[in-house]
This record gives structure tokens, sequence and C-alpha cells, in this order.
């Protein structure tokens, strides 16, 4: 279908809720969204795309046809979508990886010596499976605190085949293992401690404590101290154990609290699970999304996709912003854990504080998780993507026009390389027989000198910028474009359109196409701080420009001062005035005696006062 056909059906839609499924050329679903309205939320895809992030945009290019599922209901909307998502896996949806799943507690109980491991799923061979779980990564942490809690073998050695045969490993000496590569360490007592473990993993917490505390009673009887300190320990150990586990199992999580971080070349998803008060657990995805799309709808889809295929779940989740459709979702929530469970979106209080730990959480895995490069790289995609280049530009020179009226009229040459200033390249300009202010004829000026020295083969502009920004609106750009066509180059060109507050709010191109870029935070932070120093470049020439011609123009006005003995003068006395209060006997060091009595009597006779003035 073509782009008008698009639009046409989206425009036939009726108005009622209901599920869209886009698909490309191929047949393949590349996305699938829900709607309270389909006619509304469909035709949005195929108005302006302007307002359209740059996924979005190049979602829509790929659209080949699409159909639509009419539903009775949001909430039933909402159920069908995070059905078909499910199913195909679109490209264009935020989707959790698969491949971690919701994980089981594995114990392989056909092995002499039992031992845990994580599993996606259940399978038929004879190992016990405890789960799902619905934190993966703390059902690592359970297995090896129940490792700990009752010395289990944490080390890489195979019982039987190891017993006796190397000395006990450094976890034996540190109280973490009992030692079972000993020959004196029964298989039978190995038995015993994973059939405690099975007991706790099934929720026997208060029945094994009791045996425990039983014995280290017993133990302190008979005055063996060091057995019942143990044992202590060990309850302590099962204690905490007991509230992880069931935590991690969800039947005891009264509060979730849902955190995410858009950076620029990841973003997180963190979930804080808190029990009877503490927080006992956390859970996080890093994903690898582009950094614009929209808060809202990135933590709904996370939010439907995390709980989706939990069946318990907890009391209240906070989430850090409204989802749009809280209602739909807090009633399939519910409906899939026979309890009420309330979304929540704080504003102050401790519950906003628990919004801001979690949302710390999250932006802490991406920093961590991110190097500097794969910031700049991602950047400089997004940047690309949205002037519609093929490659993201690498090198980017912008210029900027500064004058205070006919005089002085000058030009900066700012270059990014890689998203940061390069200042070895910077370039100023002093504009050349212009009979006064015109900011498209400096412009000319300026860019034809500088790509023409590139074209003679002059090594200081000897690399060719990936993209031009020209501080001014789409008459700049065409200027430039007009510049870099006659001289037979081809480079993309765009104009820094700014607000009232003086910041770049918007690219925009020769014929007036405005691209905004304060929808991703990244991009325009980067054109901002481009225009700024470009901006900056310029005015420190301007005034350096006029600084120069101030201090000159006093010397200059003395016979037989001219650049060569203003220069001296200066650079020895450091400003006018130092020269003006100066001694003959000091100026004669400086420059030859006639210049110095040339200097010396003007400013003798300019302080002189005036007939008709009072002398004080």
């Amino acid at each position: 279908m073509t782009f008008d056909e698009l639009k046409d059906k989206a425009h036939s839609l009726p108005l009622q809720p209901g599920v869209y499924i886009m698909q490309n050329a191929k047949n393949e679903v590349i996305y699938v969204g829900k709607a309270k309205a389909l006619k509304n939320r469909v035709s949005q895809y195929f108005m302006d795309s302007s307002s359209h992030t740059e996924k979005t945009r190049t979602m829509v290019s790929q659209i080949d046809h699409f159909d639509v599922i009419i539903a009775d209901s949001e909430f039933e909307a909402l159920v069908l979508e995070c059905s078909l998502i499910k199913r195909h896996q679109p490209r264009y949806n935020i989707l959790l990886k698969d491949d971690k799943g919701y994980p089981y507690i594995r114990l392989s109980v056909n092995d002499p010596y039992p031992h845990f491991s994580i599993a996606t799923r259940p399978a038929e061979d004879g190992a016990r499976y405890f789960g799902p779980y619905g934190v993966r990564g703390a059902t690592q942490d359970v297995i090896e605190a129940l490792q700990a809690a009752l010395r289990l073998p944490i080390c890489g050695k195979k019982f039987p085949r190891d017993i006796g045969k190397e000395r006990p490993c450094l976890n034996f000496h540190m109280a973490r293992c009992e030692g079972w590569c000993r020959a004196e360490m029964t298989q039978s007592e190995h038995q015993e401690r994973i059939g405690q473990a099975i007991r706790l993993l099934n929720g026997q917490f208060k029945e094994v404590l009791a045996e425990l505390k039983e014995h280290m009673e017993q133990a302190a009887e008979d005055l063996q101290f060091e057995l019942a300190a143990e044992l202590r320990d060990r309850c302590k150990a099962i204690e905490l154990l007991g509230k992880r586990q069931k935590v991690v199992a969800g039947s005891l999580a009264d509060t979730d609290v849902v955190g995410f971080h858009r950076g620029e070349a990841k973003s997180c998803f963190v979930v804080l699970h808190f029990a009877e008060g503490d927080l006992a657990a956390k859970d996080m995805e890093l994903i690898e999304t582009p950094m614009e799309d929209n808060l809202e709808e990135t933590v709904a889809a996370l939010t439907v996709q995390y709980y989706g295929p939990k069946g318990r779940l907890p009391k209240q989740i906070l989430l850090p912003c409204e989802v749009g459709n809280d209602a739909a979702l807090a009633r399939m929530l519910s409906e899939q854990a026979g309890h009420r469970v309330y979304l929540l979106t704080p504003q102050r209080g401790a519950k906003a504080e628990l919004i801001r730990l979690a949302e710390k959480n999250a932006r802490e895995e991406v920093e961590r998780a991110t190097t500097r490069e794969e910031r700049r790289n991602k950047l400089l995609e997004a940047l690309g993507a949205m002037l519609g280049m093929a490659e993201p530009p690498k090198r980017i020179e912008s210029y900027d026009i500064s004058n205070t009226g006919a005089a002085d009229i000058v030009a900066s040459m700012v270059v990014f390389e890689n998203a940061r200033p390069l200042k070895r390249d910077y370039r100023h300009f002093k504009l050349k027989d212009m009979d006064g202010p015109d900011d498209y004829a400096s412009m000319e000026q300026v860019l034809t000198r500088r790509f023409r020295r590139y074209l003679d083969g002059d090594e200081k502009f000897g690399a060719l910028p990936d993209v031009l920004f020209i501080d001014g609106g789409e008459n700049h750009a065409a200027v430039a474009e007009r510049v870099t066509a006659a001289l037979g180059l081809s480079i993309p060109v765009f104009g820094m359109v700014k607000d009232d507050r003086h910041r770049t709010r918007a690219l925009v191109t020769a014929d007036g196409r405005e691209i905004g870029i304060q929808q991703n935070p990244a991009v325009f932070a980067l054109v901002g701080q481009i225009q700024e120093e470009t901006h900056r470049f310029a005015i420190e020439f301007h005034r350096k420009q006029q600084s120069s011609h101030l201090k000159g123009s006093v010397l200059d006005q003395i016979e037989g001062v001219g650049p060569k003995r203003r220069s001296q003068l200066l650079k020895h006395f450091k400003s006018v005035k130092n020269i003006r209060e100066a001694s003959l006997a000091e100026l004669e060091e400086v420059v030859d005696k006639r210049t110095a009595k040339a200097v010396y009597d003007h400013f003798t006779a300019a302080d002189k006062p005036q007939k008709g003035r009072d002398e004080t």
C-alpha cells in the first residue's frame, strides 16, 4: 500500500478500542500497539512526521500494510496486545530479553552428591525443580545463600571423584564450606544437608530452624561451644535466606518499586522488591533501545512484559510515571494475581523517595555498563538518523558571524569530531571588502574561502566535514548549500534555529523543513553545545579585534608611531595608561629618542587644561 492509501485506511477506522498490527512488505509483524480509539491512534502515524521520534519515523517508513482487531474495552485491548507481542516479538516494540526467562532452581537429586543450578524451564531429566522465581538476578543469590547457610560445596570439585585427593580449598578455611572433599566427610552427611535445603526451598523454615536450635542448645549443654556457635550462625543465615527466598518467589513481597533510566547508549529497567518494609531484592534489565522512546510508553511496555508471566504479585507497584492505561493494567495484574494490585505514581513523601532510589539504581547500572565510546557512537547514530544521513556524522563544522556595524566583521569555524570539540581545527575569519553588516554575504564569503582553501590543498583546511551547521535559519542554510554546490561539494547543511532564550530548538534545511531535536535530550544537548561554542568563539575573536583597535587608536594618532613601535610600547608598558604616565627617559629605553619625544609630548599636551576650563 502507498503512504496515502495507509493514511486513508487509518482515517476509515472506527473510534473503538482495539489492537493494530503493523507489517512490512515481507508480511513480518514489525509493531503491535493498542488504542482506546483506533482511528485517532493509528492516524497519528501517518500525519506530520516532524513530531515523531526517529524510531517511529523509521518504523513508519517500513509499513507496507496493517491489520486491526477490535476489542470490547481498553482492558481487552491490553491483554490482546500482550499476547500478540509475546507471539510475534516485533522488532519495534520494546522487548525484555527472552533468554533470561523466569528461572527455576534445579537440584540434581539423582547424583551421588546433588548440586544446585539455574534452569529456564523444567525438564524430564530426573532432577528436582523449584520455582519459577520472579526475580532472575536474585535467584542465583538464593542458591549462594543456601550454600552458605548449609555450608555446601561452592568450588568446582566433582564428588565423589575428588574426595581425599587434595587439601581442602580456601573456602573450608574461611568457614564457607564444610570441606566435603575431606576423606572423613560422609555421603550421608551431605545428603542430610541436601534434605535440609529441599525443606527450606519448600518453605519449611520454622521446622528446620527449630531442629537446628535444639541441636545448638544441646551442644551448649555438652560444652561444645564451637559447634554451638556454628549452629547459631547457621540459624541466622537461614532466617535471612527465608526472607529472601520468599520474596524472590513473590509470596511475601508487598511493594515493588519500578525505576527506569534512559542513557545515551543503553537503558535500564529496575524493580526493587520490598517485604515487610525492608528492601529484600533487586531485579534489573539492561536494554539496547533508542534514546528517544517516550518514557510513559516505555515504562508501560516494560511493566506489562515484566509482570505478565508471573502468577504471584505484590500488593502495590510504584511507577515513576503514569502509564496512560493504569486502570486496565491494574485490572489485568489483579486478575492474574488473584488479589487487588494497586498501581501508584507517588509525587512526594516516602514512596516518592523509593522511586528516586530505584531510578538511581537504574542510572548507576547504565553508567557502569556503558563506555564513553558507546555513548558517543549512539549519540551520533541518533543525530545521523534524525538528519537522514546514511552514516553517523563523525566530523561536524559549525559557523557563526559576529559584527557591530561595518567594522570588525568576523566569523568563527568550530569543529566537533566524534561529538567532542576539536580545538586544533578551530578557525577565525576576518571579513574582507564588506560595505556593512550582511550575514548572508558574510557567510557566503567565509564558506567560499574555507572550501577553496580545501580545494587548493591547504593542509589547515584539509579535512571535509560530514555535515555543516550554520548559526541561523533556512536562508543561512540556503547560502551554505549554494556555496558548496557551486564548488562541486556535496555536504549536508542545516541551520540552527534558536528559541526565545537563544537556545537551539531545532535544525532546519535550506527548503525550510524543521527537524525537532528537543525530544532527544542527548542530541539536543550536543547541538546546543555546538551552537554555544561557535557563538562563544566568534564573540571572543570579535571582542579581541575591537580591543586591539581601541588600544592602538590613541598611539596611531602620534606621528612616527607605526605598527612596529606601537607593538613595542604596548609589549613593554602593557597598556596605554602606563605609556601616558611614563617619563621621557622610560620611553627612550623602549623606542628611539625622536619617537619617545613625540609620544611624551602628545600625552603631555593632552593632559594640559584647555582654555576656558576651570583649573582645580
